[in-house]
């Protein structure tokens, strides 16, 4: 999947999310751009039904079931995927907040969410510092090196438009549709790191280079793309999608360009990931996962079932 530093603005803002690094995301406290406003959330709350399974529960080792809590890194960025529709400090919203609580409550165990931005939590895995990490992180070839992963949707990389360009006209399928023009993206994300990749493909085309220009948070991306000094911004799927059903934000979503798996995060070699799949799978088999996605317009993404460290999609 996924989604860049993002710690949030209420703003209506949705860029990458995952680092993408595949879905990054991450946003940096501050005021909301032009044009953006407060989204409030959906009041439908699935998460309250769900209950604690105890033969999925009895997967987590002894010592996670005694203290009865995990720790958790959130990278909280942008709707739909987590937010803060009341402002940093509050409570946050959003898809992946839901899916961990449920998969809490299915498991029996609490949550301690740690906000944190996108690029900290993959090594603070590794550290010890959080159990689990959640920012839209998709799953890539280089990541699952260093981490492992336990899917949850299918989200990915995607393109928009200030509502109006005809900078560029139709579905993004290859990056020489974007040779000239300049590119907004989250800093250390998947969306970066592609477009690094293919940096040379205008030339062997014989047509000019694109231009990249990276951002640290999402409301600096979007205010970029309405004041005209990026021509085209590439982050999440979902996020996208979500940020051109909202007026306020006057953008056009381009279509998907690369699907990307995402997932909780978790240290190589980490106990957790065989509980954590099988409670995702309970909450598919039980409805729960459905009516989650259909809550934040999500249900495109839903996958039939979890996995533990699936190849990244080509």
């Amino acid at each position: 999947m996924n989604r860049t530093r993002l710690r949030s603005t209420a703003a209506l803002v949705l860029l990458p999310a995952l680092a993408l690094t595949a879905c990054g995301s991450g946003v940096t406290p501050g005021a909301a751009p032009a044009g953006a406003q407060a989204s409030p959330a959906p009041t439908d709350d699935p998460v309250a039904t769900v209950r604690t399974v105890n033969s999925v529960a009895a997967l987590l080792p002894a010592d996670v079931r005694a203290s009865g809590t995990l720790r958790i890194g959130s990278s909280v960025g942008f709707p739909p995927g987590a937010y803060y529709p009341n402002g940093p400090g509050k409570a946050p919203a959003g898809q992946d907040i839901d899916i961990a609580d449920a998969v809490a409550k299915v498991l029996g165990v609490g949550l301690d969410r740690q906000d944190a931005s996108f690029e900290t939590i993959l090594p603070a895995l590794g550290s010890g510092k959080y159990d689990v990490g959640t920012g839209n992180f998709g799953v890539t070839t280089q990541r699952l090196k260093t981490v492992d992963f336990v899917t949850y949707i299918d989200d990915g990389q995607g393109f928009a438009v200030k509502k109006g360009s005809t900078a560029v006209k139709k579905k993004v399928t290859d990056l020489t549709q974007l040779c000239g023009l300049t590119i907004g993206t989250g800093a250390g994300t998947t969306f970066e790191s592609t477009l690094a990749a293919q940096k040379d493909i205008c030339a062997e085309a014989g047509r000019k280079p694109y231009d990249v220009k990276v951002y640290s948070e999402n409301g600096a991306t979007l205010t970029a793309l309405q004041q005209g000094r990026i021509d085209v911004i590439m982050s999440t799927i979902n996020g996208l999608r979500y940020q051109a059903a909202q007026p306020a934000a006057q953008t056009t979503f381009l279509g998907e360009y690369h699907r990307l798996d995402v997932g909780f995060a978790f240290k190589k070699g980490s106990p957790l990931t065989k509980a954590f799949r099988a409670a995702v799978d309970e909450l598919i088999k039980n409805g729960t996962y459905a009516r989650i996605l259909k809550k934040w317009g999500t249900s495109a993404s839903a996958i039939d079932a979890s996995r533990i460290n699936p190849p990244e999609h080509r």
